[in-house]
Formats: structure tokens, sequence, C-alpha cells
């Protein structure tokens, strides 16, 4: 990965063509927002913006030389660089990857929130959605398809907006940890922001949880259900924190649904309980 990091910032080219290329591989969005967030954070905001506006050009101009839609392709780069580049910006400004990942969740709250209130009616509005991607399947020969989303559509759509929400959080999360550790492969960079297995999103964040659980209950509310599932599994990256913390010198764990639930589990009690203070006292005892 150093190899990596230092030929993505030795050159202007090297990172025009580092932010085209990694934008036409699959998982674009993970790994042109992570080349996004290492270009920001070590090369600062103008820089890095012209060679953005550089690389877009570049393919903008291959596509219509192509034949194919140029503004897809602008979509699909706001998509993977403005997030990457508005955390990075944050995290430069702030000095500090912690408190850069507390803001987004905050700004996940506010999406979920935001989102009920203009929508008024989520179920609806997502039953409307999926009815319209079982039509864009049908049309594309996909009946099989078609049907089965037609028929789970009542069981998908109250479960739409928490799973929406969820993964567009947890990828720009994802966008940020791999940017970052990227770009502490340069010379100096290590640490500077802070370490990913010190991240701790805090108990500002688990009270709010626990108090919209207890609203959620009493009341029976579906907006304050999705906002207290939403801020219980956003936990689950200060769970990963903790597990690299307890072996930092190895790779960061492969993740599945169930360890995701359980890393939730252990990053919000740990906002509460600070393991990682607790074993260090118990290590300094021995």
């Amino acid at each position: 990965m150093r190899t990596i990091a230092s030929w993505l910032t030795a050159r202007p080219v090297n990172t025009v063509l580092g932010l085209a290329l990694s934008l036409m591989l699959p998982f674009a969005q993970v790994l042109s927002g992570a080349v996004m967030v290492t270009a920001m954070l070590a090369l600062g905001t103008g820089r890095t913006a012209l060679r953005a506006g550089a690389a877009l050009l570049l393919l903008a101009a291959l596509f219509a030389l192509l034949g194919n839609a140029v503004p897809q392709l602008v979509a699909n780069a706001l998509v993977a660089w403005l997030p990457a580049a508005l955390l990075a910006l944050l995290m430069r400004r702030s000095g500090s990857l912690t408190l850069t990942l507390q803001v987004s969740v905050i700004a996940a709250i506010a999406i979920t929130v935001g989102f009920h209130a203009l929508v008024g009616d989520p179920v609806a509005f997502w039953e409307a959605r999926l009815a319209e991607l079982a039509a864009a399947f049908a049309g594309m020969g996909l009946d099989e398809q078609a049907a089965l989303l037609s028929e789970q559509s009542a069981v998908l759509a109250p479960q739409m907006t928490m799973l929406f929400v969820l993964v567009s959080w947890s990828l720009t999360a994802l966008v940020l940890a791999l940017g970052y550790t990227l770009y502490q492969e340069l010379p100096d960079a290590r640490g500077r922001y802070g370490r990913f297995c010190d991240v701790n999103l805090g108990r500002v964040l688990a009270f709010a949880m626990a108090v919209a659980s207890v609203l959620a209950l009493l009341s029976n509310a579906a907006w304050l259900q999705t906002l207290a599932f939403v801020m219980f599994v956003v936990f689950w990256v200060q769970g990963l924190a903790i597990m690299h913390w307890l072996q930092s010198d190895g790779p960061l764990p492969v993740l599945n649904l169930l360890l995701v639930t359980a890393l939730a589990v252990l990053g919000y009690t740990d906002a509460w309980f600070d393991y990682r203070t607790r074993m260090r006292a118990a290590r300094a005892k021995r």
C-alpha cells in the first residue's frame, strides 16, 4: 500500500490517472472514494480539485468518443467523490478521525429524520420505487426477479429507509477508513489525525440512541424506530475499532452480517464502559 500511496501523490498525472481508473473499476464508489480521501489529505483541497476535474474531463472525452452517456459518468463521479472529499476536508479542518466519524453519524441521523419529514409516508414511497424497479426488471426480460420483487414489496418497503441510510453511511465510513489507511502509508503521515483503533463515537450518541429507543417503544412511531435502529447499528464501526485495537498489528477483520451486529453491540457498550481504557489499566497493574 505504501507504493500505491506514494505513486498517487508523486505527480499530478498519477493522481489524475488514479482517480479516473478507480472510477472505472468494480466497487468504484469505495475504491475511487478512497483515492479521493488519500489525495485530499495528502495534497489539499485546491490541488485535488484540479486533478479530479482533469480526471473527469479525461473520462468524459473517452466516454463521448465511445458513444457512452457522459451525464451518468458525472453522476457516478459525484456519488464517489463528493462525500469522500467533504469528510476528508472535515478531517483536515478538525484534525480528528473520531470527530469526523461522529459528524457523519449526526448527518445520517439528520438525513433519516429529514427523509421522513419530506416524504410523509416512507412505506408508500418505497413501494412505488420498488414497483418501478420491478417494472424495469420485467422490461429487461427478468420476469422471475420482477415477480419476486413484487411479491416481497410489502416486506421490503418498511425496511428500506433504514437500509438505505445504513448502507450509504457504512460505505462512506469504509471509504474514509480505507483512504485514511492509504494516506498513513506516506512518510510522516501515520497517526496524524488519530488512529482508527482508538475511534469512539462517545456517550452522547449512545445516550441519544437509548432515548430514541425508549421513545420508539413508547410511541410506536415508525420514524423513531428507524432512527433508533440506525443510531444503534452505526456503532459497528466502534466495535471494529476495538477488534482492530486488540490486533493492531494485523489486518482489519472481514465483516459479515452477524459480525456487523456483534460489532454494533460491542461498539455501543464501549461508548458507556470504555473497554480499552479498562484493559490498559488492567495491563498496567500486571
